[in-house]
């Protein structure tokens, strides 16, 4: 069975695995991004683990990395991504082959996510599939007919910043009130901290774990958060009608908190669409 090395860049760490093709990850390690060290740093130290990686598998048969966008999924080149600055116009792939010799792969994170729930994970056998990720933002990817969805010049869309409420907070993409500014994990912290400046500024875990023990601030907290998860959910899923929608992310860990707030108002909102026979499922 084929051992492909698995690259995943996120803006606290990068994660390298030797993953079989049916999913199996048998070998993994990581470090921190620390992505103010720069791209060629980042991809001495990833370099370094795949070569872990391929010894303790015996061999890599391809890699395939996952990276925050933008990024042009067919040459591997970073645009500037606002949580790794200075890393604009690296090519991981281009580098990564002159260490390796075997193809190499990039793609944006959330779709790829996709991919893998789509082959693996909690869309297998569904034909329309929209995955969420919410953690410090919110993204996602699109799956039609098994196929990743890819709009001009192989651009990927931004589910998480489709605009919820004009009359919201400002967003660095520079739209007011978007999904992400709503709904996120830094959404419902900031929101928090604003109803209690004098209080320290929790996390979206902390805030969580708040609500988990009955905290009446923090229930208020994941209660709006829930309800901007469920809008921008009814958006979607009346836009495409999917069969299933999966929700994963750091948020998602504490996922009892929001679901019934979600489940609520798509029900309420998706009145046009058969939105009781898309699935919402959290991502495996």
């Amino acid at each position: 069975m084929r051992i492909i090395g698995a690259v995943d860049i996120g803006g606290t760490k990068i994660a390298v695995g030797g993953i079989r093709e049916d999913g199996v990850i048998v070998h993994r390690c990581e470090c921190p991004t620390d992505p103010g060290r720069g791209f060629q740093d980042a991809l001495q130290r990833i370099t370094e683990m795949l070569r872990s990686v391929a010894v303790t598998c015996s061999r890599l048969d391809g890699i395939g990395i996952a990276c925050p966008g933008p990024l042009d999924p067919l040459t591997g080149i970073l645009g500037e991504i606002g949580t790794l600055p200075g890393w604009q116009q690296g090519n991981l792939c281009k580098e990564l082959q002159t260490q390796f010799p075997v193809t190499v792969a990039a793609e944006n994170d959330a779709d790829a996510a996709a991919l893998a729930e789509a082959t693996w994970g909690a869309a297998k056998g569904s034909k329309s599939f929209v995955y969420i990720t919410i953690s410090t933002g919110i993204g996602g990817g699109i799956v039609i007919a098994g196929q990743l969805y890819r709009g001009v010049d192989n651009s990927h869309p931004e589910l998480g910043h489709q605009v919820i409420d004009p009359s919201g907070p400002l967003c660095y993409c520079a739209a007011h009130g978007c999904w992400e500014s709503l709904a996120s994990g830094s959404a419902m912290s900031s929101w928090m901290h604003q109803q209690a400046p004098d209080l320290p500024l929790r996390s979206a875990a902390e805030i969580c774990d708040l609500a988990s023990h009955g905290d009446e601030l923090a229930l208020r907290a994941v209660k709006r958060t829930g309800f901007y998860l469920g809008l921008g959910l009814a958006n979607l899923i009346t836009l495409f009608t999917p069969e299933t929608v999966a929700l994963g992310g750091g948020v998602m860990k504490s996922s009892s908190l929001f679901l019934g707030d979600v489940f609520k108002t798509v029900r309420q909102i998706c009145t046009q669409v058969p939105s009781e026979k898309t699935k919402i499922a959290l991502a495996s």
